[in-house]
């Protein structure tokens, strides 16, 4: 369905539940967090489910729409998220509805509000917020910004298109702050994250004459920086300086010893069909995966996956 046919149906339903995904970013976070503040101003009850995983500087929009303890909905939607695998840490049950750019999305949901040609899900929910009620918050159009900024890199990486800026646009009419925000999520970052770059910029890898990019990030590296999890959001980005490479690809060592992976790459090659291979998904250009081995045979495993499917 259409951001229109969306907006009709939520109307229609109450005590709304919003989810968001795994080790969450600034898309799934604050556009559920825009779309919750209008559908209250809808006067519909609506919460954020209390994702564990949100860091304080995404918590400073979701914490205020954090479901009670207790709260049972009637309605469960689901935003920016593409699988039953990402569900937020902690969440079951069934979804009503899902609203996603991502075109891997598996279709878990009883019905869909998918546009998979969008840069980020924010400009979707910026669509139907205007459905709902013909107008934006100056607070709703600062949380679509950070949705749309963080999912496009602050608007450097491909999937930025000239629809992704003239949202971007839009929203600044809006009376979204993007100095401030550009400030808090991109000009600056702790000492800790700074000797963290360093280790993972000096023990980057390269394959097949550098056309194959490869950072990993091991828990004792973690440890050694005092690097929080938080300010882990944006890693996958620094491989993308390597120049002259064609895949991207980030392994990061989970606490248990398996490895978290984001993929990246230009448009000669597809992440999302290297990713589907262990179990994850995403866009043609980004996308990620977790594979139940520890970083170096991981990233023997993606390295044979990827040659397989070279052109």
């Amino acid at each position: 369905m259409n951001a229109e046919q969306c907006a009709a149906l939520l109307r229609e339903h109450d005590r709304i539940l919003l989810v968001t995904h795994y080790n969450p970013d600034g898309d799934t976070v604050a556009s559920a967090s825009a779309l919750c503040s209008a559908l209250r101003r809808q006067g519909k009850t609506a919460y954020l489910y209390p994702n564990d995983q949100i860091g304080s500087r995404l918590r400073a929009y979701a914490g205020q729409f954090f479901a009670p303890e207790g709260f049972t909905p009637d309605y469960t939607v689901t935003v920016d998220v593409a699988t039953e695998k990402m569900f937020a840490r902690g969440f079951a049950g069934k979804v009503d509805l899902a609203i996603d750019h991502h075109p891997t999305n598996s279709h878990y949901a009883a019905a869909e509000c998918i546009d998979d040609k969008r840069a980020a899900c924010g400009e979707i929910v910026l669509k139907i917020i205007r459905a709902l009620g013909g107008f934006v918050t100056k607070e709703e159009a600062d949380m679509l910004y950070v949705a749309l900024s963080t999912d496009c890199g602050c608007f450097q990486y491909a999937n930025t298109d000239a629809h992704a800026f003239r949202t971007a646009a839009e929203l600044l009419e809006l009376g979204a702050d993007n100095a401030d925000i550009n400030q808090v999520f991109f000009r600056q970052v702790s000492p800790a994250r700074l000797k963290l770059e360093g280790m993972i910029y000096s023990a980057m890898r390269f394959y097949r004459e550098g056309r194959i990019a490869v950072n990993l990030i091991t828990q004792q590296m973690l440890r050694e920086t005092g690097v929080t999890e938080e300010e882990l959001d944006d890693i996958a980005g620094l491989v993308g300086r390597a120049r002259g490479h064609r895949v991207g690809i980030t392994i990061r060592e989970n606490p248990d010893g398996t490895s978290k992976i984001s993929a990246r790459c230009g448009p000669d090659f597809d992440v999302s069909a290297l990713c589907a291979r262990f179990g994850g998904g995403g866009h043609k250009m980004a996308a990620g995966c977790n594979i139940q081995a520890p970083p170096e045979q991981a990233c023997e495993l993606l390295l044979q996956a990827i040659e397989e499917l070279w052109a």
